[in-house]
C-alpha cells in the first residue's frame, strides 16, 4: 500500500491508468492442464482455451470451464424386467469423459446429467432384452452392450464412456427362496 500512495503522490498514475490495470486483472485466467475453456464472445462461441494463464475481456467475453477428467456416475438402482418378467433391481457405475470441450458445452444442456439418465435408460433397457439367468451369467457382456450404447448416443455430445460396471442385482425375496430351496 505504500508504495502505491508514494505512486499517487508523485503523480506516475492517474485513476484511468488504475481503472485500466484492474480491468485487465480481472480478464486474467487460469485454464489448469486438465481442463479447457470454452470462450464466447457477446454470447457467440469464439473458441477455445488452453492450459495456461488466459485473457478475456470483462463484459464482452464469458468463458465455461470444462473437466476432462474421468467421472464416475452411480446409476441408481432402477426396477427392471427382465425378458422371462422377473422383476429385478440393478445398480451399475459409469466411467466417462469429455472428448469435446465445444460439445459438452454447446450441443447439451447439463452433460453431466444427460449422460446419467441416458445411461439409466439404457441399462432398463437392455435389462429387458435378457433373462435372469443371461442377467446373473453374462454381466460383463451385459456392462459392455450397455457402454457401447451410452456411448454411441453420447458421441455428440463430445462425451467417451470409458466403462459401465454392473455393481449388484437384487432379486425379489420369494425368488431368493426358491433358489435357496433349490440349492
Amino acid at each position: 500500500m505504500g508504495l502505491l500512495s508514494l505512486l499517487f503522490s508523485l503523480g506516475a498514475f492517474s485513476p484511468l491508468i488504475i481503472i485500466l490495470i484492474i480491468f485487465i486483472l480481472t480478464g486474467l485466467k487460469i485454464v489448469k492442464e486438465y481442463e479447457r475453456g470454452v470462450k464466447f464472445t457477446l454470447g457467440k462461441y469464439a473458441g477455445m482455451m488452453q492450459p495456461g494463464l488466459r485473457l478475456i475481456i470483462p463484459i464482452v467475453q464469458s468463458w465455461e470451464r470444462v473437466d476432462l477428467r474421468v467421472k464416475a456416475v452411480d446409476v441408481p438402482d432402477q426396477d427392471c424386467i427382465t425378458k422371462d418378467n422377473v422383476s429385478v433391481r440393478v445398480n451399475a457405475v459409469l466411467y466417462f469423459k469429455v472428448s469435446d470441450a465445444s460439445k459438452a458445452i454447446l450441443s447439451v444442456e447439463n452433460y453431466f446429467y444427460a449422460t446419467s439418465q441416458l445411461s439409466q435408460t439404457t441399462m432398463r433397457d437392455i435389462v429387458g432384452e435378457v433373462t435372469l439367468d443371461e442377467l446373473l451369467n453374462k454381466r460383463d457382456q451385459i456392462s459392455k452392450r450397455i457402454q457401447q450404447l451410452v456411448d454411441k448416443a453420447s458421441d455428440p455430445w463430445g462425451i467417451k464412456v470409458e466403462s459401465v460396471d454392473l455393481k449388484h442385482v437384487e432379486l425379489p425375496e420369494n425368488m431368493k427362496r426358491t433358489m435357496a430351496k433349490e440349492a
